[in-house]
């Protein structure tokens, strides 16, 4: 469930899937991501990636065993996709490249699905590998497969395997995740910010020719470095 960029790896697991016929003999794939008619799609890489997933459909012959659908904007409707997937004892995939925190990996969590997600950002350090979840490396695709694969051949001979990892993932997100938390600690760091406020003696001038200086001697020249995107030639 994620936009339909490149970053995301939509594509990348699929392809990884349909590669793996030991685990598309023990599981179906569904895909919640961007849209299924390219002609939807005003956006150039979101179209290539739309493209390739139906080039993948019908160059592994998915059909019966994938399942494609429209990206939900409708956050009920989300949450009932994740409990759905859960009630079947499936699991979550997150492959992206890289992912700055993971919502969608929280979400699965707290849902109790068996989250695989990549190691690759803050999923790494929401996960506890083997004990609430599995990390997985997007540029290692038949890895990745094969430690779904060993998940759903023990779910098959030990059905309390998926709740063990189930109950992994719950509890972990009791234990960082909860708003409860996060309130906690954005009063906190709401408190460290108004002390430094008090006790600081840089007026607003200060701060701002401080901020100009480092613009100046730092930034300034390395956003010079950073070659401007042009489109290919036609």
């Amino acid at each position: 469930m994620a936009r339909l960029d490149r970053v995301k790896n939509i594509t990348g697991l699929v392809e990884s899937y349909a590669k793996n016929s030991k685990l598309r003999e023990l599981v179906n794939l569904v895909v919640v991501a961007g849209y299924i008619d390219v002609k939807k799609s005003s956006d150039r890489e979101e179209i290539e990636e739309i493209e390739k997933m139906h080039d993948l459909m019908k160059q592994y012959n998915l059909n019966g065993e994938f399942r494609w659908i429209t990206a939900q904007t409708n956050r009920a409707r989300n949450g009932e996709l994740y409990r759905y997937i859960a009630d079947t004892k499936g699991a979550f995939v997150q492959p992206a490249f890289y992912e700055a925190f993971g919502l969608t990996v929280v979400e699965a969590m707290t849902c109790g699905l068996p989250t695989f997600a990549t190691n690759h950002g803050g999923p790494a350090e929401i996960i506890e590998h083997g004990v609430s979840g599995f990390h997985i490396d997007p540029y290692h695709p038949d890895q990745a497969s094969e430690l779904l694969v060993d998940f759903f051949q023990r779910c098959k001979e030990d059905p309390n395997h998926w709740n063990k990892v189930s109950d992994g993932g719950l509890q972990r997100i009791y234990e960082r995740y909860t708003w409860k938390i996060y309130s906690e600690r954005l009063m906190t760091l709401a408190g460290v910010y108004s002390f430094w406020k008090y006790v600081s003696k840089l007026e607003r001038r200060e701060t701002r020719r401080y901020l100009e200086m480092f613009y100046i001697l730092k930034f300034r020249d390395l956003a010079n470095s950073v070659p401007i995107a042009k489109d290919d030639a036609n």
